[in-house]
């Protein structure tokens, strides 16, 4: 393939002639063939807007001519507009403080930007001008959090909520075994279930709404170490001003960058919401595939929608497949926060060396729950029917009915009568009536299972 000769501070080396990049990413190319992961989309394309941001931001403040300023601020829209992932080939584990990717998008710009103006325009005076890796990859690392955030995940466990709320309501009439440790326990109401789930959910939409504050304080302006050095003071104000008006949501300078270069908490305490998001779903994943199990053999207390046969070898079988599928990715979603939680004890001193995987993670994880909990909520919990058959012949079966019976002839007494309805396989009832002299008529008040979901003393 034909090259060209680049030259960078370290001296000549040859770059694809087709190439809008430079030689500070072919050298990143040739020292990191790692794992052929590239940075996520969403965080390259928030660089990209950073760039004009910082441009328009530096005109603005008389640093960078008009022309130069401009010529950036297309290039980057340009880009923007194009299919500009493969203009950024730079692997994720690279350089800790992400500069490879940095010098990947001014080397990318400075040439469009050079070629449609006629400038001379510089990766680093210029496109990187007022900035260093140290600052803007932290703070692209926040900016395209808070746009996944907003844009998908948060939406997607709103709808999630919703269908859950919606399936209670409809299953309302339906009462099921309850189980403690996998064991009979007393009736529940599928809509009681089902309300556990909706909380779940609603519980994480408030903790992840309530981080978005923070993930909107920004590093930019503190560049190599958070001193500011080579930024106009003012230069961080106007970058995020510039930024809100890119995105459409409201950015601002942290009040301490030293914290933002060193550390990365806060996306350390936002993947362990999504952490906790995952444990959620994982548990209702759980109790899908379990209320699914047989259907002969096993709960069959309700019927998953069949999506697709289930073996390559045993003809009719099928599979509960998309809560495996959520169950996979919630596990995956725990172990991108035990690598976020490493990478955030790597600060440094003054600098976090683990960004890039940080990065990676943190936005593989958004996106990994909002598709997910998606496909959860229209193809497992809008579309599964309940078992009505099945769920009753359980239920009236169900020793553990006797409970109700404790504050009328005690827990011992009570033990004995289930004991024996378990022996004999006899409903609970019949044993009572046989072994008590309480009346059927008020066994059966007693005994009903819709008032036993409605808690209280008999």
């Amino acid at each position: 393939m034909k090259t060209r000769v680049e030259r960078d501070s370290m001296g000549e080396l040859e770059v694809l002639e087709s190439a809008l990049y430079g030689p500070q990413t072919q050298r990143a190319l040739n020292n990191f063939p790692i794992s052929g992961k590239r940075m996520p989309r969403s965080f390259v394309e928030t660089l990209i807007q950073a760039k004009g941001a910082a441009a328009v931001a530096n005109n603005s403040l008389g640093l960078l001519s008009p022309e130069i300023s401009e010529a950036i601020y297309v290039a980057s829209q340009e880009l923007l507009g194009d299919d500009f992932m493969e203009h950024f080939p730079v692997d994720v584990y690279q350089t800790g403080s992400g500069t490879s990717s940095n010098m990947n998008a001014n080397e990318v710009i400075a040439n469009i930007a050079s070629k449609q103006s006629g400038q001379t325009v510089s990766p680093n005076d210029h496109v990187n001008y007022g900035q260093s890796s140290n600052d803007i990859i932290p703070t692209c690392i926040h900016v395209s959090a808070v746009k996944e955030i907003k844009a998908k995940l948060l939406p997607s466990l709103v709808h999630l909520a919703k269908s859950i709320s919606v399936k209670a309501k409809e299953s309302k009439s339906f009462i099921k075994t309850g189980r403690t440790h996998l064991m009979d326990a007393m009736p529940i109401r599928f809509d009681q279930c089902l309300s556990a789930w909706e909380t779940q959910i609603n519980q994480n939409i408030d903790l992840i709404e309530l981080i978005i504050p923070k993930l909107s304080l920004l590093a930019q302006g503190g560049t190599a170490i958070g001193t500011g050095i080579n930024a106009h003071p003012k230069f961080s104000e106007e970058f995020c001003k510039e930024m809100s008006n890119l995105t459409g949501h409201q950015f601002k300078s942290s009040d301490n960058f030293f914290s933002q270069l060193g550390s990365q908490d806060t996306i350390v305490a936002l993947s362990g919401h999504l952490k906790t998001t995952a444990v959620s779903m994982m548990k209702i994943a759980n109790d899908l595939r379990w209320m699914n199990s047989g259907p002969l053999a096993g709960l069959g207390e309700i019927e998953l929608e069949a999506l697709q046969p289930g073996s390559s070898i045993m003809p009719g079988k099928v599979n509960p497949v998309i809560p495996e599928a959520t169950a996979m990715v919630c596990a995956q979603v725990i172990g991108n926060d035990a690598a976020i939680t490493i990478g955030g004890q790597s600060g440094n001193f003054e600098l976090n060396v683990m960004l890039p995987m940080i990065c990676e993670n943190i936005l593989s994880s958004l996106e990994l729950l909002a598709n997910t909990a998606l496909i959860l909520s229209d193809k497992a919990i809008k579309s599964f029917v309940v078992n009505e058959d099945q769920i009753l012949k359980a239920l009236s079966r169900n020793p553990i009915l006797v409970t109700a019976l404790n504050p009328i002839i005690g827990y011992l007494k009570a033990a004995e009568i289930a004991k024996k309805a378990y022996k004999e396989r006899l409903p609970v009832i019949d044993v009572a009536e046989r072994e008590t002299d309480i009346p059927r008529s008020e066994l059966e008040k007693l005994l009903d299972p819709k008032k036993l979901t409605e808690g209280g003393i008999p």
